[in-house]
């Protein structure tokens, strides 16, 4: 992972994760636009119209510069193209972040969130010396914990019917993982 803090980037093998542009408005509204996103996601509005990703877009700069979380787009390295997002909030009360990340589902099944998602979690560690990385997922979508997985996130417990979404209570599975660079 390379983080670029100048330009406010970080890069993988395949992938810049970079700030989201207003100009990638449209995109993210084709991207989230689809009942089998939202149905996997905690907040996201659906139908999701290019409004709710400028008003979503809108804060990220300020969110990252005031260490309140750090909200990227998900991009190729060669193409620029936008295949999702990632984000990382960052609790300093506990020294912690919840990850959370998309992928549009043309691109599913790549390895794009894991790449993402193991970048940001180095970045959480290494540059914002976060002591604890976590996530949630619905036990209704087992591939996002299979990303929790392969980046050496440890399932921690579930929380039973612990959300509504549709008027249908789901389970959230918890994973976490502590930054083995910091001694206690």
């Amino acid at each position: 992972m390379g983080y670029n803090q100048a330009n406010i980037t970080i890069t993988t093998d395949r992938l810049i994760l970079r700030l989201f542009q207003k100009a990638d408005a449209e995109v993210v509204a084709k991207l989230c636009n689809n009942y089998n996103i939202y149905k996997s996601t905690l907040s996201l509005p659906y139908p999701y119209k290019v409004e709710d990703a400028l008003t979503w877009i809108e804060y990220h700069y300020d969110n990252f510069i005031e260490d309140r979380s750090y909200e990227f787009a998900v991009t190729d390295k060669k193409t620029n193209e936008i295949y999702g997002g990632i984000a990382l909030s960052s609790n300093k009360q506990f020294n912690q972040g919840e990850l959370a990340y998309f992928i549009g589902e043309p691109y599913w099944g790549k390895g794009y969130a894991t790449e993402a998602a193991q970048a940001m979690v180095q970045f959480a560690f290494e540059e914002k010396k976060l002591h604890k990385v976590f996530a949630r997922y619905f036990a209704t979508n087992p591939a996002s914990g299979k990303v929790m997985e392969k980046i050496g996130m440890v399932r921690e417990g579930v929380l039973k019917e612990h959300i509504v979404k549709d008027g249908k209570y789901e389970d959230l599975v918890h994973y976490g993982i502590i930054n083995s660079l910091q001694h206690n």
